[in-house]
């Protein structure tokens, strides 16, 4: 059985991962007939009270946190490696943007978590396809974009894109259920909550996503 990757960043669409977009990626590669393998950062991370969108002053831990979407069945991303997956993928939410990068706070200059960035490094070298969701792209063009030009999109929001623009990327405007394909660099993404208004148009982006994702493995 074919094994996806899935990088989780947190419990939370403000200071993890988005857990919509999370449970459809895992149903959507199930659905495909392949075994989500999910993995996080062993790091810490500010909480954000989901009920006054502020933070609590708390920290939780990234692996722990995200342990909660995978029902424990979950491993530390650095004891992946890209031979282990045949593909990865990204869900969104604001911890892809602060938990596993800082693209939130200082856009294209942004650093990675080295764990993760090795692997997508690991995965581009290999010829493996990554996956993005909704505000995930942008992890994707900080470590990949200058080097291999990469196409992606997180919808039409034009601040975003034009920082993803200075990574080296190119930016494609896209529908809230629709796929950008680079067939190039086996890069797939779909903009979920970046666009949507409605649960089912997240559902089915993501669904498009993965089923686009397993056609390049």
């Amino acid at each position: 059985m074919k094994k996806i990757g899935v990088v989780l960043s947190g419990c939370g669409v403000r200071d993890g991962s988005e857990i919509h977009e999370s449970v459809f990626a895992l149903l959507a590669i199930d659905s495909q007939g392949c075994e989500a393998v999910c993995m996080a950062p062993d790091v810490d991370f500010p909480v954000t009270n989901h009920l006054t969108m502020q933070e609590s002053g708390e920290k939780r831990n990234i692996l722990m946190e995200s342990a909660r979407i995978a029902r424990g069945n979950i491993r530390d991303i650095k004891d992946v490696k890209a031979a282990d997956l045949d593909a990865v993928i990204f869900p969104g939410g604001f911890g892809a943007a602060k938990n596993l990068c800082d693209f939130a706070m200082k856009g294209a200059a942004a650093s990675v978590n080295p764990e993760v960035a090795r692997l997508l490094k690991e995965m581009a070298a290999a010829g493996k396809p990554v996956g993005a969701i909704c505000i995930a792209p942008v992890l994707i063009a900080t470590v990949l974009g200058r080097e291999y030009a990469a196409t992606l999109t997180i919808g039409n929001d034009a601040a975003t894109a034009a920082e993803i623009a200075k990574t080296g990327t190119i930016h494609q405007e896209c529908g809230v259920t629709g796929v950008v394909v680079d067939a190039e660099n086996k890069l797939v993404s779909t903009p979920a909550y970046m666009l949507a208004t409605r649960i089912s148009e997240v559902q089915e982006g993501i669904h498009n996503c993965v089923r686009e994702l397993v056609k390049l493995m």
